[in-house]
């Protein structure tokens, strides 16, 4: 659907008109208070806007105001032919990758051209973002792949290194996991990995990062949190795993599930060593073994080791 606004009522509606019987539905507002009601109400795949104002800065910036996060609708802007430099520089508040401009004067065929082509950028940018996102994550459980999952790692301790702020890694490894593909199939097993990826993606906040570093090994990163908030999070992920258990893949026996976790913290007042991401990683694996040899279904602290 293509939100037509045309602000200025200098024709803009009639010239479109023909697109309406083409495979596009058209959505026509007439003044800025109607596309901010139609921006609430509707989703369209394309924008075209030929503002009120000279050159449409105002109209623009409202439009990106009142879009959603992460809303990437192409802008088709309708510019005066004599002054479209004007016009480009106020294209340039809009936040989609995909604008175009369009002279008020040109014919509904340059329109229609123009739009086709935004459309066919954002099919080839969704399409590239896939694969982007293809490559970073696992297939089975949508978490972060060892070498993206390292990446971040990186990039937050030292960003926590730089301002001096507090963040927790959680490493998590499936109690007698190789006992359940032993005595269930592998379907079962595999379901209970994606499970756990599910039951891990559902506990993450907007700023965390989590990875699958293994067939059943998982690490979470929470930036900005402290020992305890750190535990609180363990605490809970070890129940949310252990809720697991149960009848799976409709098989009539049950699967039990558990893991051990282990975690480390890097405090608010900065442990500046090059290395400092190893040094994190390596104390929450030593953690966890020892939540493995105390039996299991447990977290342990790295720093209470000591």
């Amino acid at each position: 659907m293509i939100l037509v606004c045309d602000h200025r009522g200098a024709g803009l509606e009639e010239l479109l008109q023909p697109l309406a019987g083409t495979r596009l539905d058209v959505s026509v507002t007439r003044s800025p208070r109607e596309t901010r009601e139609a921006l609430t109400r509707l989703r369209p795949s394309l924008i075209v806007i030929d503002p009120l104002s000279g050159r449409g800065q105002v109209e623009l910036e409202e439009l990106e105001r009142l879009r959603r996060a992460g809303d990437r609708t192409p802008v088709l802007l309708v510019c005066d032919p004599r002054a479209p430099l004007a016009s480009l520089e106020a294209a340039r508040a809009l936040r989609s990758r995909s604008w175009d401009l369009v002279y008020r004067t040109a014919p509904v065929e340059e329109y229609e051209v123009r739009i086709e082509r935004l459309m066919q950028q954002v099919e080839e940018l969704d399409e590239l973002d896939e694969m982007r996102w293809r490559a970073a994550h696992d297939d089975r459980t949508e978490l972060l792949r060892p070498l993206f999952f390292q990446a971040r790692l990186i990039e937050h301790v030292s960003a926590a290194q730089r301002h001096g702020l507090p963040l927790a890694l959680i490493v998590c490894d499936l109690d007698d996991f190789g006992q359940i593909n032993k005595h269930f199939d592998h379907t079962v097993g595999d379901e209970v990995i994606a499970r756990v990826g599910q039951a891990i993606r559902a506990n993450l906040r907007a700023e965390d990062a989590a990875g699958r570093m293994g067939g059943d090994e998982f690490a979470i990163l929470l930036p900005y949190t402290k020992p305890v908030d750190a535990a609180r999070a363990v605490n809970r992920l070890r129940d949310t795993i252990h809720a697991l258990s149960g009848a799976i893949s409709g098989n009539d026996r049950v699967v039990p599930v558990s893991a051990s976790i282990g975690f480390e913290t890097l405090g608010a007042e900065g442990d500046v060593e090059p290395d400092s991401h190893l040094r994190l990683r390596l104390n929450a694996e030593r953690a966890l073994r020892q939540a493995k040899r105390l039996g299991g279904n447990r977290g342990v602290y790295f720093r209470n080791l000591r």
